[in-house]
């Protein structure tokens, strides 16, 4: 199953995720690929793809992406190749923005969306500059963001309020093991419990 998480940038997504994918089994990340400059704290392969914008196109162009945007002046796109590899017998979690979870929505997967919203907007704000990563206009341009972002929250299934990161940890880790136990995820595991039952 796909867990889409979303919410504005600085809202503690990547943080949260972290977390989940040390302490659940089978949960595995879908790496992004992004035409975004890499920061100090990221690895190729392990937070992005970090590719041209002429390698991104040539990927628009081929179909490759079950969703892409471009956000903050800059594409981000999840690879159907990402989601093929990754889903094999693993649930995967999303970590990408409004437009590519309204993407993934309108595509009638199986899928889960999470909406992670800050605690309060002048926290957004000291965490985008505690952060350290992003220069003043780029922090600006994402808190403007955030407030028209912020306000799509009502597409969402379940809503998750970073406001203590274990709390945060604990609610997408409920979500992701009861989303396990619907009737229609546990098909497989039914029929030869219903099938021992015939007969006795």
């Amino acid at each position: 199953m796909l867990f889409i998480v979303s919410g504005p940038s600085g809202c503690g997504k990547s943080s949260i995720i972290h977390h989940v994918m040390r302490d659940l089994r089978n949960v595995r990340f879908s790496v992004s690929h992004t035409t975004r400059p890499k920061r100090p704290s990221e690895q190729e392969g392990r937070d992005y793809y970090f590719v041209s914008v002429a390698e991104f196109k040539r990927m628009i162009a081929r179909n490759q992406f079950v969703e892409w945007a471009e956000v903050h002046g800059h594409y981000y796109g999840t690879s159907k190749r990402e989601i093929s590899l990754k889903g094999k017998g693993a649930d995967i979690i999303l970590d990408i923005d409004i437009q590519g979870a309204r993407q993934i929505s309108s595509q009638d997967r199986d899928a889960v969306f999470v909406f992670v919203f800050p605690p309060v907007y002048g926290e957004l704000r000291k965490r985008l500059k505690e952060r350290g990563e992003d220069r003043p206009a780029e922090i600006e341009r994402r808190l403007k963001t955030a407030r028209r972002e912020i306000r799509s929250y009502v597409l969402f299934d379940y809503i998750v309020i970073n406001k203590r990161l274990d709390r945060a940890v604990l609610e997408l880790e409920s979500i992701i093991l009861s989303s396990r136990c619907r009737r229609e995820s546990r098909t497989a595991e039914i029929l030869p419990i219903l099938e021992s039952f015939k007969g006795s």
